[in-house]
């Protein structure tokens, strides 16, 4: 069994919740508060500017040209790319770009970001790629399975949402990173390979507890 498949296998339980939160389930069935997905959007665009740098961090610790240049294409995909798109998405539902660009992060998109960083930041390229897998990965997932629900990517809010991670192009970038986490982990020791799977873990628990944090429009206590 391959190194990913494994993760993913003893993170099934916690994968499983991910899928099944309210706020998934209820994006697939139409009935989502559009406020929280409002608060979702802001939240997750300043997600995407701390998961730009978990890129660059690819792009310095790897070890060939041909991997360098993935990732540096998936930086200047994100931010040149990905994010306008969300900020065309996000006026939609009436957020300005000032908004988006003034807004303060929740305290589960602090504690995710600073996390992957972390992770990023004092360990090796394979432990960058077990830091963003469970996002591209689960998002992959989530996308398709929701497109595969009769009328849940002809929502006219949330189908595009549907459409956008269910499709090839979203498919192949995650699929690179599984492939290429595959690749960095062959012949590693098994307490190299414990540490992965605690950051791929805990990236994953980050997964529900960003969906749990947009449902309940979560801030600092005290916040209004």
């Amino acid at each position: 069994m391959k190194f990913s498949e494994q993760l993913r296998e003893k993170c099934l339980p916690v994968w499983r919740q991910n899928h099944s939160h309210p706020f998934v389930r209820e994006m697939a069935d139409g009935t989502l508060d559009p406020g929280k997905f409002r608060f979702y959007m802001v939240q997750d665009y300043l997600y995407l500017i701390q998961y730009a740098k978990v890129f660059a961090l690819g792009a310095i610790k790897a070890d060939d040209v041909n991997t360098m240049g993935k990732f540096a294409a998936l930086l200047d995909g994100t931010l040149n790319e990905e994010m306008a798109l969300h900020r065309q998405y996000a006026a939609r539902f009436g957020i300005t770009e000032k908004e988006l660009e003034t807004a303060k992060p929740s305290p589960v998109t602090l504690a995710y970001t600073h996390y992957m960083l972390h992770a990023a930041q004092n360990g090796t390229l394979a432990d960058v790629i077990a830091a963003v897998l469970p996002c591209a990965w689960s998002y992959w997932e989530i996308g398709k399975e929701l497109y595969a629900i009769p009328g849940a990517a002809d929502h006219e809010l949330y189908g595009d949402w549907i459409h956008m991670y269910a499709s090839e192009e979203f498919g192949q970038l995650a699929q690179w990173c599984i492939d290429l986490l595959d690749e960095h982990t062959a012949g590693k020791s098994e307490t190299e390979r414990a540490k992965l799977e605690e950051i791929f873990l805990n990236t994953t628990r980050f997964e529900y507890m960003f969906w749990d944090m947009a449902y309940n429009g979560e801030m600092w206590p005290g916040d209004a």
